[in-house]
């Protein structure tokens, strides 16, 4: 355990969608009487459960997990407010006596938790005002080609659909003359003292497996109403272009509900989607040499990160 005043030690656990990261987490807390921080940028969100993979209500009475179901879908959630909240639950968890371990799906969030946050140059209206007229006018996925010509690793990590994340990343190049990768890559372990000591842990299974796995989870999401999801998030008013409804297998079912798409399309889109959103996790997460990799967690030395957690092996 951590010596009293010391922000407790952490297990991380990262990698794709469709790895088996909860399973993972679940698996890791019950061998070192742990609980589970998410770390996921979608399951924060009331209502959002199908589509964002969460947990079963079983699962999280046998663990107990928190940051998942703590804003509405209209709520804006930042890197800064998660990691706020974060900071708030491990504490919690640490001061009753239990491990830590950080389930994490979204990558800003997980090198924002551990590492702080790059806060870059002040937005200039200017240049946000230009960069919102050419995506109004040649639309969304004008800015991430222009991102990828300049700055290809930034482009790999963002959707095409994420305007919020592509102005910024063009604004920074715009203001500094340097690309958001250059920024990230002086901020990092080598250059920052971590917030928390931790071990990062990586599930990366084999490309062609875990394309079968997300194929055959979002088969399973349709099975268990995700399509009733959505119609019940649109009653409840929740419709594009709020943040929370262009996540991937919601903005695909919107449009099927608008009448742009048939059911059959939007499921392959979602599936596609999932599969482009798997490759930009694995982007993110790879070049850290730190990141222990295992292809399935069964691999994962659980014994050896139980006596990491209990101050015994760096």
């Amino acid at each position: 355990m951590s010596a009293p005043g010391e922000r407790p030690r952490l297990v991380v656990v990262v990698g794709p969608t469709g790895a088996g990261k909860s399973r993972l987490a679940i698996d890791l807390a019950r061998a070192t009487g742990g609980e589970v921080v998410s770390c996921d940028s979608q399951q924060v969100y009331v209502g959002m459960d199908i589509g964002t993979g969460k947990v079963s209500a079983a699962e999280r009475a046998a663990v107990p997990h928190h940051l998942l179901d703590v804003v509405r879908p209209d709520d804006e959630m930042t890197a800064a407010r998660f990691v706020a909240l974060a900071d708030t639950a491990i504490a919690d968890v640490a001061a009753r006596g239990k491990h830590v371990i950080v389930c994490g799906g979204t990558g800003l969030y997980v090198r924002a938790l551990l590492l702080g946050l790059f806060a870059g140059p002040p937005a200039d209206p200017d240049v946000r005002a230009e960069l919102e007229a050419r995506a109004a006018a040649a639309g969304t996925a004008a800015l991430w080609d222009d991102l990828a010509a300049i700055d290809p690793e930034s482009a790999a990590r963002i959707d095409r659909n994420d305007r919020k994340r592509l102005v910024r990343a063009l604004e920074v190049f715009r203001l500094t003359g340097e690309t958001m990768t250059a920024h990230h890559q002086r901020h990092d372990h080598k250059a920052v003292a971590p917030r928390y000591q931790h071990v990062l842990v990586g599930l990366a299974p084999a490309r062609a497996r875990l394309y079968q796995v997300i194929d055959a989870r979002v088969d399973a999401m349709m099975a268990a109403g995700l399509v009733d999801e959505v119609i019940a998030l649109r009653a409840a008013g929740y419709l594009p272009p709020l943040r929370s409804q262009q996540a991937i297998g919601y903005a695909e079912l919107h449009a099927h509900l608008e009448g742009r798409s048939d059911l059959s399309r939007a499921i392959e889109l979602v599936k596609r989607n999932s599969r482009r959103y798997a490759r930009r996790q694995l982007a993110w997460y790879r070049p850290d040499p730190l990141v222990r990799w295992a292809d399935s967690p069964a691999a994962v030395d659980v014994d050896s990160l139980r006596r990491y957690l209990g101050g015994h092996l760096s």
